[in-house]
């Protein structure tokens, strides 16, 4: 009994925590994984620019967790993903037609800033594909799974 008392002290000064911590970085990956398998499956990359985005260690993606509070923020670095997910129109409110530069390879637009050529967008409205939503539903589901695997694995190691 002074065995198990001794650990669990040991697990509220900083073990359970610092399991707890890792798990979570864990979820972290796994719900960009998710959100990655929507992108293909939704069919919402044309570049994989967007798909590609959403990863860990990559300069200006929003990535972060802090130990003391458990706190988990991920994201993306395409200025555009919002966009694809929510829907936008085509041109800015009351302009009936823009001007995109760029040129077309095959039956692929590719976007150019500095091209001469290009093509002209008629105001429509895009819809939105919805990964990150559906992301956030599969992961609700799977996380409550998750959490009690976690915590009946470092249990079982902890106190043998």
């Amino acid at each position: 009994m002074n065995n198990f008392f001794e650990k669990c002290s040991r697990a509220g000064n900083g073990e359970f925590k610092r399991a707890l911590s890792t798990f979570l970085e864990g979820i972290g990956l796994e719900f960009l994984r998710i959100i990655q398998d929507e992108i293909i499956r939704r069919k919402v990359m044309d570049t994989r620019h967007l798909l590609a985005s959403f990863h860990k260690g990559e300069s200006e993606n929003v990535w972060e967790i802090s130990e003391g509070g458990l706190t988990l923020t991920v994201g993306t670095n395409a200025s555009y993903a919002t966009f694809v997910n929510d829907g936008h129109w085509t041109c800015e409110k009351g302009v009936e037609r823009r001007f995109v530069p760029g040129y077309w390879e095959n039956d692929r637009f590719i976007y150019d800033p500095s091209s001469d050529s290009g093509m002209v967008l008629k105001q429509q409205w895009v819809k939105g594909k919805h990964y990150w939503e559906s992301g956030i539903k599969i992961l609700e589901r799977l996380f409550p799974l998750l959490l009690e695997e976690m915590v009946s694995k470092w249990m079982d190691s902890y106190f043998r």
